[in-house]
C-alpha cells in the first residue's frame, strides 16, 4: 500500500502521473518543525526546455529543506536562480535585516554549480550564506576555487570577487557529521567519478537521504549508501538511465558513467527501508512521457515511487 504523500505546487493536472495528493498554496512556508522538501531543478547533466520537458522541469539539481524558519539548500544547479528569487521575495516581505541560507555541494561538476552566479541572494549586502562542500579529486580545488573558477574570463563576466554577499566556505568529507540549526547530518562518499557526497538529514523526528550522482554496484549495495538511506522518510535517488541505456542495449553503454536507474532505486529503497522514493536527476532526453513510464514501471516494484518533478514540495 502507498503510504500517503501530500505534494503542492503546480497544479495536480499539469503534472504527468504524479498519483500524489496536492494541497495548499504553492511555496507555503512551512509550519514550525515540519520538513518540507521542495524540487527547484531536477534534471541531470545539462538544463533542457521546451514543452516536451515542462511538466517535470528542465532545471538541473537544486532542492530545498526547510525546518521551520531554517532552510538548506542542496546543490547550486539552475534551479537555484529561481530559489533565489524567491527567497529575496520571502525576506523583503518579512521586515528582518539579514537574509541566512546554508548550502550544501554534492560534488563539483559543473551541472551542480553552474546555477550559482545567478543566484540572486549572492548580490545582496544583506545576504550571509554558508556554503559546504567537498575538495576536488585533486585534493586541492575547494568549492571556493570552483565557484571562482566558472565566474573568471572569457566565461562570464561579473568576477566572484564582485559578489557584496557573505560568503563562509567550509570543506566537508566522507563521514563529516553537522547540525546545522535544527538539522542533524551525516554525510558518505558515493561512486561517482571524482566522488560525490550523499546527505543523510534529520530533523523533528523526519530523516532525508539526498543522494545524487552515484552509481550502483554490479552485485549488492553500497554501503555507505545503504547507511545513509535506513529507515528514511524520503530517499530521493540518482535515477538517470534506464536499465537498457545503462546495459548498453539502447545507445552506448553508460557502466562506469556514475549515474543509476530507477530498477537499482526501488531495490536500494526496499532494502534501507525507505517509506516513500523520489527519482532524481532525470536525463536530458528523457521527455514527460518517458519520465511518466518510468515512474509507473518503478511503482511495480517498490509502490511509494514519485518521479522528482520540478515546483513540487514534499511535506515530510
Amino acid at each position: 500500500m502507498v503510504q500517503p504523500c501530500t505534494i503542492s505546487g503546480r497544479p495536480f493536472s499539469d503534472r504527468s502521473g504524479s498519483g500524489a495528493e496536492t494541497t495548499g498554496t504553492p511555496f507555503a512556508l512551512p509550519p514550525p518543525m515540519d520538513m518540507t522538501v521542495t524540487f527547484w531543478g531536477v534534471r541531470g547533466s545539462i538544463a533542457c526546455s521546451g514543452p516536451s520537458v515542462a511538466k517535470v522541469g528542465g532545471n538541473t539539481p537544486c532542492v530545498e529543506v526547510r525546518a521551520g524558519t531554517e532552510r538548506l539548500i542542496l546543490d547550486a544547479g539552475t534551479g537555484l536562480r529561481a530559489l533565489g528569487q524567491r527567497m529575496l521575495a520571502e525576506h523583503a516581505a518579512s521586515g528582518r535585516g539579514e537574509l541566512r541560507a546554508t548550502l550544501l555541494f554534492s560534488h563539483l561538476h559543473w551541472d551542480h554549480i553552474q546555477g550559482f552566479p545567478f543566484f540572486p541572494p549572492a548580490y545582496a549586502p544583506h545576504a550571509d550564506l554558508r556554503l559546504f562542500g567537498p575538495v576536488a579529486e585533486d585534493g586541492l580545488t575547494t568549492l571556493k576555487d570552483a565557484l571562482r573558477g566558472q565566474m573568471t574570463g572569457p566565461w562570464f563576466p561579473v568576477p566572484f570577487g564582485a559578489l557584496p554577499s557573505t560568503l563562509r566556505f567550509e570543506t566537508v568529507r566522507d563521514s563529516d557529521d553537522l547540525t546545522i540549526g535544527p538539522f542533524d547530518i551525516q554525510m558518505r562518499g558515493l561512486v561517482h567519478p571524482q566522488g560525490s557526497l550523499g546527505y543523510r538529514i534529520e530533523a523533528g523526528g523526519r530523516r532525508l537521504c539526498f543522494a545524487t550522482d552515484t552509481e550502483h554496484p554490479e552485485r549488492g549495495f553500497d554501503p555507505a549508501l545503504l547507511d545513509l538511506a535506513r529507515d528514511v522518510d524520503i530517499l530521493i535517488y540518482d535515477a538517470q538511465f534506464t536499465t537498457d541505456e545503462y546495459e548498453g542495449r539502447s545507445g552506448p553503454c553508460r557502466r562506469g558513467w556514475g549515474h543509476s536507474t530507477a530498477d537499482a532505486a526501488t531495490r536500494i529503497a526496499r532494502a534501507a527501508g525507505a517509506k516513500k522514493l523520489f527519482l532524481f536527476h532525470h536525463d536530458p532526453g528523457h521527455d514527460d512521457p518517458f519520465i511518466g513510464r518510468i515512474e509507473r514501471e518503478a511503482r511495480t516494484r517498490f509502490a511509494a515511487t514519485w518521479a522528482a518533478r520540478e515546483g513540487d514540495t514534499i511535506h515530510v
